[in-house]
């Protein structure tokens, strides 16, 4: 066989499981899609339907009135979004003055922050709700907000990119007299906007799907999440897989709007650790 005949099969051979894998990527969503808008009759069938037999988009409106899906989704939205805020300014304010400033065990304190990465999140669960519980954050934004306003990987991320910024800017605002604010919010942040996006993204799409801590912390539907309210939809009698399919592409709505409009400035961030352009 011929370099070109066997060039041949492996360019056939890497689109081919290249199409198998998206198709299996992209499979699950497509029926995730489709069987939301099914009786719970037709979700069953075999073979399996790709397409409903009779549309049924009844499913969305049963979601928003029989289960509550607007108030989790509302309390999802809240919480979800006020965690990418405060982890945006804290995570880049550490990650600024660990870039760039030099004090005392600087180094130890970034290798203890990375450290924490190697614990699981069910070790410190426990002492977690404690503390909670404590200040009576119990079943309330706070405690639902607040543990996670800041990460370990917030603020790698942020402190790998800040180090690229070129130390003259700052050195040039410093001698036109700027405050240390002011070169942080004028010239560092606009600088490292590839890598913010990059953070909020992460940040929204891991606190989005959060199950354990809201199922721990919350006990009434005034402050549970999105998550908890789909599983409300796997009853002891009866499981309303049409329902639940269509609660699911409610909740994944925003994450694919998300990356699809930050998608460019996520990829800037994730490789723009090797600096700016």
């Amino acid at each position: 066989m011929n370099r070109r005949a066997i060039a041949i099969l492996t360019t056939i051979l890497f689109y081919g499981l290249l199409t198998a894998g998206m198709v299996l990527t992209v499979l699950p969503v497509y029926w995730m899609f489709m069987a939301s808008f099914m009786t719970l009759g037709d979700v069953f069938t075999t073979p399996v339907n790709l397409f409903p037999p009779e549309w049924r988009p009844q499913n969305y409106v049963d979601i928003f009135t029989r289960f509550n899906i607007g108030r989790y989704f509302i309390n999802s939205l809240i919480v979800t979004s006020s965690i990418v805020i405060l982890q945006v300014i804290f995570c880049s304010i550490v990650g600024y003055s660990m870039a760039k400033f030099d004090y005392p065990g600087k180094n130890l304190i970034f290798i203890f922050i990375m450290a924490t990465l190697m614990i699981p999140f069910a070790v410190i669960v426990i002492p977690l709700y404690l503390i909670v519980r404590a200040f009576d954050w119990v079943d309330s934004y706070q405690g639902l907000i607040l543990p996670f306003s800041m990460s370990p990987i917030g603020i790698f991320l942020m402190r790998q990119f800040i180090i690229s910024v070129p130390d003259d800017y700052i050195d040039a605002a410093r001698i036109d007299g700027a405050s240390e604010l002011g070169i942080f919010f004028r010239i560092v942040l606009p600088l490292s906007r590839p890598a913010i996006i990059t953070l909020a993204i992460i940040t929204f799409v891991t606190n989005w799907d959060d199950f354990l801590w809201p199922l721990i912390v919350t006990t009434t539907d005034r402050y549970r999440t999105l998550p908890i309210g789909l599983a409300q939809f796997l009853q002891e009698y009866q499981n309303e897989w049409n329902l639940l399919m269509a609660g699911a592409v409610v909740a994944v709505l925003p994450v694919m709007i998300l990356f699809f409009a930050m998608q460019r400035r996520f990829l800037e961030g994730m490789a723009g650790l090797s600096g700016l352009k």
